[in-house]
Parts: structure tokens; C-alpha cells; sequence
């Protein structure tokens, strides 16, 4: 492969954009995969709602026999202040088989896969069997509003007969028993960000103070931690659990069904300590508190105080529901406004259309013959809840090959972000065949 097509090559580059977000600045990262793009002959053009903030659209023509498929990613990553790093997180340093620096997983790793697999099947000159779409977007990290969202909202004829996309956040592997997991993210939880105000008397800092908005705060915060949520069990998260479960042995596979019975969830949980962890927040709504502001002398009793929660609501569920649960953990006086939701299309579905999983099963089972692909309920968002207002369905599929002693979640977001060379050529390749086998009438393409 031209180094100037080679995935790493691509990542080194896109990382040395210093894309934070906040503020984003995105322009030139985004006009350096333009310029990849119309080097090779791919059409691509920028659409912008705010200065240096743009997203890329990319066209490749196919053969017509099958809809146009979408590729897509953000360019931009979260802070790195804080944060002890061994190399500077924007020098995009190979070293010890790796890819340093801010965005290696989150995802410009991934886009630097999805370049070049685009790039590879141009160069070889093979014709998909569908349009290729690929688009590079602004401001995801801090919402989507700059960039997923304002091409729904101002250029969803851009998108007109696609029905699947390839985006964030699956494809990584999990190793449980000896046996290898591709989790595909066909579904994620929704944000549902609350503010809730906590009122009480004021008064003068020296008198002792009881029941006031402070001590409110404290009961509601303590509640919270302590407490969970009702179990909420749905068709995607019964089905991703299935397929683990179904993988194991004795016990395990027993312990991991339990999971699904709502009288033992709790109890199964506590069992499996850690290892529970990452299950915990497919099977019920969740809150946490995220910021506090009240309050402006030291010497003064507050009156008020706002407390900002982070919410995640399972497919199906409200924010009316989502309220009535916390009700009781909050207090019935405290008030509670809804700051942002983006809800889903009226036509949603709890049960995901997994029809296009059959192509991603085949194409890991391609790569690795051992993989076992396991749908996935993501507990975060990503910018697939505005393309599904156009009745586009994301798979959130990154394919990367893990070391087993590397630690995908806690590497995301933090410091020393890297990603394996190893897994960056193994995801290009799978997502190159997947290119390739699109529009197989024997996966329904």
C-alpha cells in the first residue's frame, strides 16, 4: 500500500491537527482529507454552518446495482489539559508498534481506517456496488450541532437512499475463555441532560442551618451514588448478552443469562464485582451528577442551588419515565428542568433492524476465523441519532484486533491514547473487503 494510503501514515497525520474540542478548528484537518480524497479522483465538498468549524462529504461512484453506503467519523477530540502524557498528545509518534497521541482511538484512528480502505479500492479500480459516501465531521465531541446534526438539518439530500452506515464505536475485540468478541454497535443509549434546582432558606453563614438547600444537596448526592435505577431489559441488550453467554462455559454462562432476570440483576452484578461493570449500564436507565453552582459568599446560606445530571436512557424509554424513576431519589420538591434530549425518529424501533449484520459477520469471520460478532447497546451516544432522522442505520464498527492485555476502555479519552499498528492494518483491511463484498445478494446488500 502508498504510504500515502497506509492507515498510519494517515492517523500520524490527522493527529498533528490539533483539533480539542472546545473550540474544534477543524478546517484544516478537514481540508487535509479533502485533499487525500480529490488526489485520487473522489468527489469532495465542504459545508459549513460556522467558520472553521466545516464537515466533508465525499462521493464515490458505484455500479447502481445496490443504495448507497455511508462511511463516516468526527475530527475532532476531547481536552488532554490535566493530563501526564509519556509523548506530546499532537506529535502523532509511532514508537513500540503504536500510534501516540490525543483522537489514536477516539477516532481518528478510525477515520484514518476508513481513508484507507476508500483509497485502496479506488487505486485498484474497483467499482463498488453501491455509491461509497464518506463524510468527516466537526464537533462531535461536544454534541454533534456543528457538524452531524446541521447536515440533517440543511443537507440531508446529500444523504438521499442510503440505509446503512458504517460509524463509531464497535469492531474492537473482547477476550473472555480463550474466545475472541466483535462487538457491533447497532443501538445506543440517549442523553438526557437535566438540571435540577434545590431550594431552601437563606441566611447568615454563623447561624447553624438545618434542612437548608445544602444538606438537600448532600442527601440527593449520597442517594445517588447509593442507589440504582429499575432494571430495564431490552431486545438488543437480551440479544448482546445471549451471544456472550452462549460463548462460555460452566458457570459463567449461567451467572451471565441471570443477568437478564430483573429479580437477580442487582445480585449478579455484586457477584461478578468488576467484571459486571460494563454490563451494568446496558440493563437500566442511569444518572450522574456532573456539576454544582450555587451560592456567591462564604458567608452567605444559599438560597439555591442547580445541580446538572447526566442522564442515559436504554432504547424505549422517555424522559417522562426517566424523571418518574429519579423522582424518588431527588426529592418530590425538587424541581427538575430537561437541558437537552435529542430524541429518536417517531419510527424507531426498540428492536434493531440487524439486517446488514449479516455482511459484518462475514467479513470478521473473514479476518478471524475464531471472532465471534456480537451485536452491542453502546451506554454513550454518537452522532448515529441524527443520520437515523433520515431512516439511516448505523453499525458502529471499527474493527481492531487488540492485544489481550490492552485496556481499550481506559485508554479512550485519557492519557497516553494510543492504538496498535497491528489493529489499524487488520480494520483496514476488513473494512476494504467490506467494500468490496457490499451489495453481495447473499448478505441482502
Amino acid at each position: 500500500m502508498n504510504n500515502t494510503c497506509h492507515p498510519v501514515e494517515i492517523l500520524k497525520k490527522l493527529i498533528r491537527f490539533n483539533t480539542t474540542n472546545p473550540p474544534g478548528n477543524e478546517g484544516e484537518c478537514i481540508g487535509y482529507i479533502k485533499d487525500l480524497m480529490e488526489d485520487i479522483g473522489i468527489e469532495a465538498s465542504i459545508y459549513a454552518g460556522v467558520k472553521n468549524r466545516p464537515n466533508l462529504v465525499c462521493r464515490m461512484p458505484g455500479k447502481g446495482d445496490a443504495p448507497p453506503l455511508m462511511f463516516y467519523g468526527h475530527t475532532d477530540v476531547v481536552t488532554t489539559e490535566k493530563q501526564d502524557w509519556k509523548h506530546p498528545p499532537f506529535d502523532g509518534r509511532e514508537l513500540d508498534g503504536y500510534v501516540w497521541g490525543r483522537g489514536a482511538l477516539d477516532m481518528k484512528g478510525g477515520l484514518a481506517m476508513m481513508i484507507s480502505a476508500i483509497l485502496a479500492i479506488k487505486k485498484q479500480g474497483t467499482v463498488p456496488a453501491g455509491d461509497i459516501i464518506f463524510a468527516a465531521l466537526s464537533d462531535e465531541e461536544a454534541g454533534g450541532d456543528l457538524g452531524a446534526k446541521f447536515l440533517v438539518e440543511n443537507h440531508a439530500n446529500l444523504f438521499d437512499g442510503v440505509r446503512h452506515a458504517i460509524g463509531e464505536f464497535g469492531g474492537f475485540s473482547m477476550y473472555a475463555q480463550g474466545r475472541t468478541f466483535y462487538p457491533v454497535q447497532v443501538a445506543e443509549k440517549q442523553a438526557c441532560w437535566l438540571r435540577a434546582k434545590i431550594t431552601g432558606p437563606a441566611g447568615h453563614g454563623a447561624m447553624p442551618m438545618k434542612g437548608g438547600a445544602m444538606g438537600k444537596l448532600g442527601r440527593i448526592l449520597t442517594c445517588l451514588d447509593k442507589k440504582r435505577l429499575p432494571v430495564r431489559i431490552t431486545p438488543v441488550a437480551r440479544e448482546m448478552i445471549e451471544t456472550f453467554a452462549g460463548a462460555m462455559s460452566f458457570p459463567a454462562n449461567a451467572i451471565l443469562k441471570q443477568l437478564l432476570n430483573p429479580k437477580l440483576t442487582d445480585a449478579v452484578l455484586a457477584l461478578m464485582g468488576a467484571k459486571g461493570q460494563p454490563f451494568e449500564p446496558l440493563l437500566r436507565n442511569t444518572v450522574n451528577a456532573t456539576i454544582v453552582t450555587g451560592g456567591d459568599k462564604v458567608n452567605v446560606i444559599p438560597p439555591e442551588i442547580i445541580l446538572s445530571l447526566d442522564g442515559r436512557l436504554v432504547p424505549g424509554a422517555t424522559p417522562e419515565t426517566f424523571i418518574n424513576e429519579l423522582a424518588p431519589l431527588l426529592g418530590r420538591d425538587t424541581k427538575i428542568e430537561i437541558i437537552r434530549y435529542d430524541p429518536p425518529p417517531p419510527d424507531s424501533k426498540t428492536d434493531p433492524d440487524t439486517g446488514f449484520m449479516d455482511l459484518i459477520s462475514r467479513v470478521i469471520k473473514q479476518a478471524d476465523p475464531n471472532g465471534i460478532p456480537m451485536p452491542m447497546l453502546l451506554p454513550g451516544v454518537t452522532d448515529a441519532r441524527f443520520f437515523s432522522r433520515l431512516s439511516i442505520r448505523t453499525y458502529g464498527f471499527l474493527p481492531m484486533k487488540l492485544p489481550e492485555d490492552f485496556d481499550f476502555f481506559s485508554t479512550i479519552h485519557a492519557a497516553d491514547e494510543r492504538v496498535p499498528i497491528s489493529a489499524l492494518e487488520f480494520g483496514t483491511e476488513v473494512l476494504t473487503d467490506l467494500l468490496r463484498r457490499y451489495g453481495d445478494k447473499t448478505v441482502g446488500g
